[in-house]
């Protein structure tokens, strides 16, 4: 999931387009991206170009954001997106763990009128600094959170906090990605506002790599590429990682691989990048 791109809900002539692209997860959004006049309309456009799993043949992963739990949209985003065959339903404005299991209690309840069988995974939105301080006790409220998803735009603007400087960024993704490690979730890299500003974007994303986020959030799909180029293993990293796992073959504990030594968190990742390779091979 190197790269998420953003696709409003509003702007049906964007779908199959995104849909062909080279995004790795499509966002269809129904929340910041839609007018609260359209919101209607986007919903029914996104149910009727999801219903048919367009993303399966096209060896995509999608995701919905809905509406906030509170807002007056939220059950009516729940019952058209619940019945699809999506992988992830993204939420938006938790901050609490409370609010956490108030949003998937009435998730379930619509899933059981609706006689939906299929228990959708979460993403879960942290964009505020309440919602940063308890990001570990959310990731751990409920077996079906995946992942946790960083919101800078709603975390640093209202306070002032300056994106440009990158040693703010890094605290935020830290924080972030420490909360997800320790759940076992995965970490998903804010959207970033500069479309046309790739050392910005790739500044944030190759922070994001080394802490070891899945992917980055896209707002416009010339930052797909960015986003692809920044998390892929590189050439180097795939051969050493086929080298460790080799060397695995015969040895019992710790063992040596050019040079370093090599034990069981090693090996977990080095096989991590095989198949985060294969993956992009397929």
């Amino acid at each position: 999931m190197r790269s998420k791109l953003f696709v409003p809900g509003s702007r049906p002539m964007l779908f199959a387009k995104a849909l062909a692209g080279d995004a790795d997860l499509l966002s269809f959004d129904l929340e910041d991206a839609v007018a609260g006049e359209d919101k209607a309309a986007a919903r029914t456009q996104v149910a009727a170009f999801l219903q048919p799993a367009p993303h399966r043949a096209a060896r995509k992963q999608v995701v919905v954001r809905v509406n906030a739990w509170s807002s007056s949209a939220w059950e009516d985003d729940l019952r058209a997106i619940l019945p699809l065959d999506i992988d992830l339903l993204n939420l938006p404005k938790i901050e609490s763990v409370e609010q956490l299991r108030q949003a998937i209690s009435e998730v379930e309840s619509v899933e059981a009128r609706l006689g939906v069988r299929r228990a959708v995974g979460l993403l879960v939105n942290i964009e505020t600094p309440r919602a940063l301080r308890h990001a570990v006790k959310i990731a751990q409220a409920h077996p079906r959170v995946r992942g946790l998803q960083l919101g800078l735009g709603d975390l640093f603007e209202p306070h002032g906090i300056r994106r440009s400087d990158l040693r703010n960024v890094h605290a935020a993704q830290y924080a972030l990605r420490m909360a997800a490690a320790e759940a076992g979730a995965f970490a998903y890299d804010a959207a970033f506002p500069g479309l046309e500003d790739e050392a910005g974007f790739r500044a944030e994303a190759d922070a994001a790599r080394a802490l070891g986020f899945a992917g980055k959030s896209c707002v416009h799909p010339r930052q797909v590429a960015w986003a692809n180029a920044a998390f892929a293993p590189s050439v180097e990293e795939v051969d050493a990682a086929r080298r460790t796992v080799a060397a695995a073959e015969g040895s019992a504990g710790v063992y040596a691989v050019d040079g370093r030594m090599v034990d069981a968190p090693f090996l977990a990742r080095a096989r991590a990048v095989l198949a985060a390779a294969g993956r992009e091979r397929a």
